[in-house]
């Protein structure tokens, strides 16, 4: 059976599964809560800008045409026709209403926000790709969309590229493509380049390249003082540090970033497919064959509900970056493990954007459709409701851990038959793990995968009743992952975990606050999540 053919089967037999569920954790459609630049002069001053709270909400009306007229591109208030669309986030369970959404068009537009959100008193959020799993893309004051800021350059010589932190997935693989490089980056077509490198990113190409954190190699980010500053290893290399997976919207608003680009690769796909009586079998087999296996290969598990307490779907797919002989080879020692004859077994050859385009559900699509209709007029894609939890593993199950799996997904279908969702299980290791754990903020260099049990609800909003099903399947299965996993992924952010902080970040908290005490001493850039200040 050919992907795109595997693909629809798929969808079909679970057609409840929305984009999030079904495509994996691979950044799958979510994160993107935060952007991020020498000074331009620009002088701001603080007046109670809420100290460890962030600035708290207008004490009076806040005067927008004054911020209107000193920015090159449009601001949108609650009284235009498009304010519905234009304050959407990605995920619709989160209906947000901010005061006032300025679309940047230059970095400048960028100091000018952030000098009036101080001045003002007034709480502001970053905004590329509008994605965050928290729903931390938006504030009741000021959103700063960078969307605007999404140029694409690839240097000559073509070893670094770069991007405007508002680019879009879809159109970064795209536009380097022609160009015949790559930065590694996550899966859902729509998500922005700045949340996704600024919390860490994951993607099919990780484990040969690294995350998408590790291949910055400056950015332009306008910090708390309205100062436009460049963060290199030798030029603000504190802020270059935390800016490597500190998460999105902690310490400024990214402009651009400039990444070291490879050489796209000869590249094939795989998909093979188990009945679920065999999950239990495959799961341990993939998570002990998964630190084996060579760099180039990037893998995941995948075990969905299918609606009922008795059964699932099991799939493990993934990308090769090489021959599809050498896939093959690579993926014998998993056939064996399993044992048993999959149902379905596809290893083959794939032009590299066309793969790229496949793992983020937009086969046969235009690089126009790969798009939300309010990002781009040819747009075809859809907003999607979910909820979601991970955790890292650092070693293989014993067997009481792989049947809790097995028997969480079934327990989702029997609480909530009628939303799509389970377990994914992110290959990680290879040049991932080869980074120390303190030489970038992201952390978490001892995985051989992260796990996000996901929900995604099939028409938007869901009833109080599946709402609190779902909750209740989430917090369930956290617990089942708790003597088997650590940590947390920051790029699923979560509102509900306890000890977030550490989880995100263990050891490189406390550097993470000391970045955050330099840069934004007053604690500007603020949400539920935000990095906090020392005490």
């Amino acid at each position: 059976m050919d992907r795109r053919g595997f693909l629809h089967r798929v969808g079909t037999a679970s057609a409840a599964l929305g984009a999030t569920a079904l495509l994996g954790a691979a950044e799958a459609c979510g994160k993107g809560s935060g952007s991020g630049g020498s000074s331009l002069g620009l002088t701001t001053t603080s007046q109670g800008s809420g100290g460890s709270g962030g600035p708290s909400e207008p004490s009076g009306p806040v005067v927008w045409s004054e911020l209107a007229a000193m920015l090159t591109g449009p601001l949108v208030l609650s009284d235009s026709p498009s304010y519905a669309a234009d304050a959407a986030l990605f995920n619709e369970l989160y209906t947000p209403e901010p005061a006032a959404i300025a679309y940047c068009a230059t970095p400048t537009d960028v100091q000018r926000c952030v000098a009036f959100a101080r001045a003002h008193d007034t709480p502001l959020a970053a905004r590329s790709g509008g994605h965050s799993y928290g729903g931390y893309s938006s504030s009741p004051g000021l959103v700063v969309d960078v969307t605007s800021l999404n140029g694409i350059e690839v240097a000559s010589g073509g070893q670094l590229a770069t991007i405007g932190a508002g680019a879009h997935l879809v159109d970064v693989y795209s536009q380097l493509a022609s160009s015949g490089v790559l930065v590694p980056g996550g899966s859902c077509p729509t998500v922005g380049i700045a949340g996704l490198a600024l919390g860490g990113g994951i993607g099919v190409l990780a484990r040969a390249y690294g995350m998408t954190c590790d291949n910055i190699a400056s950015l332009k980010m306008v910090t708390a003082d309205g100062s436009l500053r460049t963060c290199a290893p030798t030029d603000h290399a504190d802020l270059y540090w935390a800016s490597k997976g500190g998460g999105g919207g902690n310490f400024g608003v990214v402009t651009s970033f400039t990444f070291t680009t490879h050489l796209i690769p000869e590249v094939a796909l795989f998909t093979l497919e188990w009945p679920w009586g065999d999950a239990a079998t495959a799961l341990d087999a993939w998570l002990r064959w998964m630190p084996t296996t060579p760099n180039e290969l990037w893998s995941n598990c995948q075990l969905y509900s299918n609606g009922t307490a008795s059964g699932g779907l099991l799939k493990i797919t993934g990308v090769f970056a090489g021959t599809t002989g050498a896939c093959a080879s690579a993926l014998a020692p998993l056939l064996t493990a399993v044992g048993s004859t999959p149902t379905d077994h596809f290893v083959g050859p794939e032009n590299f954007l066309n793969a790229m385009l496949i793992e983020a559900g937009c086969e046969g699509k235009t690089i126009g459709e790969c798009h939300l209709p309010t990002q781009n007029p040819a747009g075809t894609l859809s907003r999607s409701a979910f909820a979601a939890k991970s955790a890292f593993v650092t070693a293989p199950f014993p067997e009481a851990g792989t049947t809790a799996m097995i028997d969480a997904v079934e327990a989702l279908g029997a609480a909530a038959p009628q939303v799509g969702g389970g377990i994914v299980f992110d290959g990680y290791g290879g040049v991932i793990n080869e980074v120390a754990s303190d030489s970038a903020a992201f952390v978490h260099r001892d995985a051989i995968a992260c796990a996000q049990y996901s929900v995604t609800y099939p028409n938007g909003s869901p009833p109080a009743s599946v709402s609190a099903a779902v909750r209740s399947w989430l917090e369930a299965t956290q617990s089942t992952f708790a003597p088997y996993a650590q940590g947390a992924y920051q790029n699923y952010i979560d509102p509900s975990l306890p000890n977030w902080a550490e989880a995100y970040y263990g050891t490189n908290l406390a550097r993470l606050k000391r970045v955050k005490s330099t840069y934004d001493p007053d604690d500007l850039f603020h949400f539920a999540q935000s990095i906090p200040l020392p005490v």
